[in-house]
């Protein structure tokens, strides 16, 4: 929803809305296959959930679905027009040794078809902090390339598996080392401590400041041009999304952290849960600044 303004004791009036079909891997499968790459999405969803599989029809990607007991949960975000964002997440519905089993056979199924397995988002209730470590050594032991993009204890116990990048936050990498991160001093340390934690290369999100990479040739800054962020909210699905992408072109992390950083800066001009599409990520990769940090 979008909002004239977001305020608390105070009637607001929404001028937009509109519903999609999200997530973190659905969002990335969505920028990956837009920018010309292939994509393939494994999702947990009920045979009820037919809302969520007419909203995926059309998007071009290949569809996984992996029956489940539960729906499909529901989040809300509400976006005033000056950026300010409000996000309230359902926990979602449990998931038993079955079904968490059944997910772990269809992406194993599916390692031999892939270049990059990117495991995004939070575990829904009932499933071992570890379960996205087993993942990351499947694929690993295939050759496949991870992105872990999650948060708490799954990032924790993911991190020490030895993805080929993890991409906090601000926030998540605060939760991961316990400590806050203020400044520009604080942010690289966070990055290469994060590394020494077990993950090859890190990408530490910094929203409208760009990103941090901490990679096997060096520390990196990329630093975005001054936009006008209309809807923060998926610019972090974005950045992984275009990421992997672009390292699936060139396999080159400084020029493929560029291409993050502009998908995510384009993605956060536009309303919603909008995501740029090439052309429009072209034009904001030209303005952005990459430099190698001592």
């Amino acid at each position: 929803m979008t909002v004239e303004r977001l305020v608390f004791e105070d009637r607001a009036y929404i001028t937009s809305s509109r519903e999609s079909a999200g997530g973190r891997g659905i969002n990335a499968a969505c920028v990956i296959q837009s920018f010309g790459g292939k994509a393939m999405a494994i999702a947990p969803a009920s045979p009820e959930s037919e809302c969520f599989k007419e909203f995926l029809i059309g998007c071009g990607f290949k569809l996984v679905l992996v029956p489940v007991r539960h729906a499909v949960r529901h989040n809300l975000i509400i976006t005033d027009q000056q950026g300010l964002t409000l996000k309230l997440n359902e926990f979602g519905g449990t998931l038993d040794k079955a079904e968490l089993a059944s997910i772990e056979k269809t992406v194993r199924g599916k390692l031999d078809q892939a270049s990059w397995l990117m495991i995004c988002g939070s575990l829904p209730p009932g499933v071992p902090a570890n379960f996205y470590a087993r993942l990351i050594t499947l694929a690993r032991k295939r050759g496949v390339k991870t992105l872990l993009d999650a948060d708490g204890d799954a990032l924790a116990a993911g991190v020490q598996a030895k993805p080929t990048v993890v991409t906090p936050n601000q926030q998540e990498a605060e939760r991961l080392l316990n400590s806050a991160l203020l400044t520009q001093t604080h942010f690289l340390e966070a990055a290469i401590r994060i590394q020494r934690m077990g993950a090859e290369g890190v990408i530490l999100s910094l929203g409208s400041r760009g990103a941090i990479g901490a990679f096997d040739d060096g520390i990196i800054e990329a630093i975005p041009p001054r936009v006008n962020a209309i809807a923060p909210i998926g610019a972090g699905d974005a950045l992984a999304a275009a990421y992997t992408w672009a390292m699936e072109r060139k396999d080159d992390s400084q020029d493929a952290l560029r291409w993050g950083v502009a998908a995510g800066t384009a993605s956060a001009q536009l309303p919603g849960m909008s995501f740029a599409n090439l052309e429009q990520t072209k034009q904001v990769y030209k303005q952005v600044e990459v430099r190698h940090v001592d």
